[in-house]
């Protein structure tokens, strides 16, 4: 798979230090993120950058969405994890929609295995929904 070139030197920098597997996994769904931005109407170009010591993904040219951040999972080897905003309701809107077929942490993250192939259908809704929640906040 193809990735889109790092124009951060210091998520590059943590993207190198992850294990092999969490950072193939981390740069599929940060791949992920990238392609739904392009794709989705009103996105604009996505800023790479570091909140809270992970990498993040934020719709600074549109406002559209809500700040996107990846991460392997502390103190869980082999876990990583899809993270946004604790105050928005994206998680419990996912949660109520797809149950137990995920593995969600309180109303912040979706949990993912290393070693699993990622759900890229359910994983292109959710960061869609993260990449747009603003813009339909402000349409409610």
């Amino acid at each position: 798979m193809k990735h889109e070139p790092f124009r951060n030197t210091d998520v590059a920098a943590i993207f190198a230090d992850y294990p092999a597997g969490i950072r193939k996994r981390l740069l599929e769904l940060r791949q992920l993120i990238f392609d739904v931005a392009r794709s989705t109407k009103g996105v604009g170009e996505i800023e790479e950058t570091i909140r809270w010591g992970q990498p993040s993904y934020i719709t600074a040219q549109s406002g559209s969405g809500t700040t996107i951040r990846v991460d392997k999972v502390k103190n869980q080897p082999g876990q990583l994890a899809i993270y946004v905003h604790c105050q928005t309701s994206l998680i419990d809107d996912f949660r109520k929609k797809h149950g137990n077929s995920l593995v969600f942490e309180t109303n912040r993250a979706i949990h993912l295995s290393e070693s699993a192939a990622l759900p890229k259908s359910k994983l292109r809704e959710f960061i869609k929904a993260a990449l747009t929640y603003h813009a339909r906040k402000r349409l409610d």
